[in-house]
């Protein structure tokens, strides 16, 4: 894992911009804290920052073969399966590393390695010859990159703080951008930058680069299929796609360990690690997040009827496992609100990120790798809004349901040409219209496709790009298995009436995890991600936000209305009637997300167009 940059100009040699792209590799240390190198070529400039993770001392980067060379961020897990189809094309290697595998499959099948490639990822290529270059993200989206391009000449890195360490990139926010940050944030449209003028490759997305401009497409994509497998068979295949891509991605050269919150998909992830690492005769870490006098104020619902702590004790017992577990409390969650939105360079999910932000700080103490349970319930039906009908067939999105609400912070005179909810629902019907479907899909079954379409290209990528930026500014590596893009295409296909076996979300996986588990973690509902309970947090977050609502210096004012922000401060945020996003951002979530654009605003400093 690392962070890579790159600028290619074909007007300009760039021969003495070496300090632009030292700064703006510097930008990206945290990504890679291990080593740092440089590649110019008349015309190009290619930047990596390195965390170390497999072949230590050879996977330097950037790295050439004849007129390739390659910046290149992720993790492939079938690094060997290509090489020995390279080996036959006549290939030799001089290292171990996942970087060279990758470089020597493009220079001998072009931009089609990438239908071999199992992993994470997001690279350039540039050709010294016959001088273009290539970029390419993983399928599932789960490594970044961002590019901005101008006349002749594209500026691309993992994260967009590199960009504006270029001074042909500019902040700059826009009437889209705002519409972004108020109407559908944390999340964003799939490529889009939230600053004008900066985009981002989509999942599964390649472009070309040359003398005739930029030149993308979309390499991969899901695909409906008949299902023809009854429910032991799908079973079986389910559990060999999981279990593989676990063991996949146990592979490291570095200390690993494995994120446990006691429920479902980290337990099975953390139980099956513990049988591979048994068997090795090894002893697996597992890690944990809590919140300190969650116990004392936590109050049951129907959406957390249970704390998570006695089910992690009671996981770490039952699979051996070094278990630590970190205690955060509301003050350090508070001021974490900030150095998250750095780390995101975005207004992000409040508290949520701040508290992986500093969870992740914790692990990076011992280890450089760790694995998540991640986007199971995206792909296999853990969520509500996939089991209740009143939320299947709305308009938009089902996890935000507030944007009237929303929309009610603007200021008045701000007139962006279509209401708030046309805004939101045509960003979702962008997604859902490019929905696979079967001729002998039911009406249900269409239903169900477009929801995974929504989860998987929106839910999945919000929470995909907090883990990827509150990880990686600590030089965390954290691997994702359920996002495997094998998992993800058989999962789009397995019939309803399968996946929720007995009638439970991630029913199939329940099934499964009965060889694995004890039963009552089996059948445990689902909890979402632990959040603080303490009221504590709650005071902080208003009295944070009114001292910059009066400070002369706001910025938010520049496209919020002052009396709805004044009667939210009033009202301790009953004046919004909604949840901001899902159940994770309600009353003190809104008061931080709010905190964190204004700070946005404030560091990033963007002109405002409107």
């Amino acid at each position: 894992m690392c962070g890579i940059t790159g600028w290619v100009d074909f007007r300009d040699s760039l021969e003495n911009r070496s300090d632009i792209l030292r700064a703006m590799n510097d930008a990206l240390s945290p990504r890679g804290p291990d080593d740092s190198g440089e590649f110019f070529d008349r015309g190009c400039r290619l930047g990596h920052k390195r965390l170390a993770v497999i072949d230590v001392e050879n996977g330097k980067q950037p790295m050439s073969s004849g007129n390739y060379t390659i910046v290149y961020n992720g993790e492939l897990y079938n690094t060997e399966e290509i090489r020995q189809d390279l080996l036959k094309e006549g290939c030799v290697f001089s290292t171990h590393s996942d970087t060279e595998v990758l470089l020597k499959a493009f220079t001998v099948w072009g931009e089609e390695c990438l239908k071999r490639l199992n992993g994470i990822y997001a690279f350039a290529v540039w050709n010294t010859a016959e001088r273009y270059l290539f970029l390419a993200r993983d399928r599932v989206g789960v490594k970044p990159l961002f590019y901005s391009l101008y006349d002749g000449g594209i500026v691309f890195a993992s994260e967009i703080k590199a960009l504006f360490k270029n001074p042909r990139i500019k902040p700059v926010l826009g009437r889209e951008g705002v519409m972004s940050a108020m109407l559908l944030g944390p999340a964003r449209k799939g490529g889009l930058g939230v600053f004008e003028g900066i985009e981002e490759l989509k999942p599964g997305e390649c472009g070309f680069f040359d003398e005739k401009g930029f030149r993308k497409r979309a390499y991969w994509s899901l695909e409906a299929e008949e299902h023809k497998e009854g429910l032991e068979e799908t079973a079986e295949h389910l559990e060999f796609l999981i279990k593989d891509s676990i063991e996949r991605q146990l592979v490291s050269d570095v200390p690993l360990c494995t994120f446990l919150s006691g429920g479902l998909d980290s337990s099975l992830i953390s139980a099956i690690a513990a049988r591979k690492y048994k068997s090795e005769g090894r002893t697996l870490s597992t890690y944990s997040i809590d919140y300190k006098d969650n116990s004392k104020n936590f109050i049951p619902s129907a959406f957390q009827p249970d704390e998570d702590a006695p089910w992690i004790v009671k996981m770490s017992e039952f699979i051996g496992s070094n278990h630590t577990n970190v205690v955060i409390d509301s003050p350090e969650l508070y001021e974490a609100l900030i150095p998250s939105m750095r780390a995101r360079d975005l207004a992000g999910m409040a508290d949520v990120d701040s508290s992986l932000y500093l969870f992740c700080r914790e692990v990076k103490k011992r280890f450089t790798v760790a694995v998540s349970g991640e986007c199971a319930d995206e792909i296999l039906g853990g969520y509500g809004w996939y089991h209740k009908p009143e939320l299947l067939y709305v308009e938009g999105f089902p996890w935000s349901r507030s944007v009237p609400e929303r929309s009610r912070l603007l200021r008045k005179d701000i007139a962006f040409g279509i209401t708030a909810e046309e805004y939101v629902n045509n960003a979702a019907r962008q997604t859902t219209d490019k929905t696979s479907y079967l001729e002998s899909d039911t009406e249900e079954d269409r239903a169900r496709r477009r929801m995974f379409m929504l989860n998987f290209y929106w839910f999945m990528q919000t929470l995909l790009d907090r883990k990827d930026r509150c990880s990686m500014a600590h030089g965390l590596e954290v691997r994702v298995p359920f996002c495997d893009h094998r998992l993800a295409q058989y999962a789009y296909n397995i019939p309803w009436e399968l996946k929720a076996y007995k009638g439970r979300e991630k029913g199939l996986v329940r099934k499964i995890g009965e060889k694995y588990l004890p039963y009552d973690v089996v059948w445990r509902k689902k909890s979402p991600y632990p959040k603080t309970h303490n009221p504590e947090y709650m005071r902080l977050v208003i009295k944070g936000f009114k001292e910059l609502f009066e400070d002369k210096n706001v910025r938010l004012t520049e496209f919020l209305d002052k009396n709805a922000l004044k009667e939210l401060i009033l009202s301790e945020g009953r004046s919004f009637s909604g949840n901001w996003y899902g159940q994770l951002m309600m009353a003190p979530q809104i008061f931080a997300y709010l905190i964190q654009l204004e700070n946005w605003l404030r560091e990033y400093n963007p002109d405002i167009k409107l």
